[in-house]
């Protein structure tokens, strides 16, 4: 745990500098870490995003995509680029002390580790699929969908660690909003991981791994 400071108040953050508890967030905390992502002074049009998310998350608990942002404040993705110089999670996120972890958590909570009991959540679910196990539709994505294809690469429900979401979200929040998938160099950029780093969380690769389990394929 690290700790950061501004206008003589301290909050607790991670290692990425994002806000461990979303109810300690004041404006004076948006104010000072909006300066850590590049952001001299917050305009009417950053709080409008910041009040946004901040009230999504008050209501329900969740970090709303970049999709629904730049939907619901009418932006395009490269409005909310040049808001935000360093990204949606690591800039607006950040700033609104609401992090991509809060999607996951709750659904990780409840979630089972046997795939008996993974089957019973989503009994009535049925996935189409080609024939090297690639979701043909990406909006027919859920969560669970990653965790049986998770669990076919020998990553167990329990191995899903924080990095591992992180990659998926990111992967699925560019391709709602910007309706293209990202490569690998871009997406550990985003994400803080290094090729090495990446390759020991999903062993099978980019395309075969990662994707696959957000649901995503390249299409030639």
């Amino acid at each position: 745990m690290k700790h950061f400071s501004h206008m003589g108040s301290t909050y607790d953050v991670d290692d990425q500098g994002c806000l461990l508890d979303p109810a300690s967030w004041d404006d004076n905390f948006a104010e000072g870490m909006a300066r850590e992502c590049d952001i001299p002074v917050l305009s009417s049009e950053h709080w409008d995003v910041i009040r946004y998310i901040r009230g999504e998350y008050e209501q329900t608990g969740v970090c709303p995509t970049i999709f629904a942002t730049c939907k619901a404040n009418g932006l395009l993705p490269q409005d909310m680029k040049k808001l935000f110089p360093t990204g949606y999670h690591r800039g607006v996120c950040r700033v609104a002390g609401v992090h991509y972890r809060v999607n996951h958590m709750p659904y990780a909570d409840h979630l089972k580790e046997s795939v008996a009991d993974l089957r019973a959540l989503s009994s009535e679910k049925v996935y189409s699929t080609d024939a090297r196990g690639f979701l043909v539709e990406p909006e027919g994505w859920d969560e669970n969908f990653a965790v049986y294809r998770a669990m076919e690469m020998r990553i167990p429900v329990g191995k899903l660690t924080d990095d591992h979401w992180r990659i998926i979200y990111y992967l699925r929040d560019v391709y709602q909003a910007e309706h293209r998938i990202p490569n690998i160099y871009e997406t550990c950029e985003s994400c803080n991981l290094d090729l090495n780093a990446f390759e020991a969380l999903f062993p099978d690769g980019y395309h075969r791994g990662a994707l696959k389990i957000a649901g995503l394929r390249f299409v030639k």
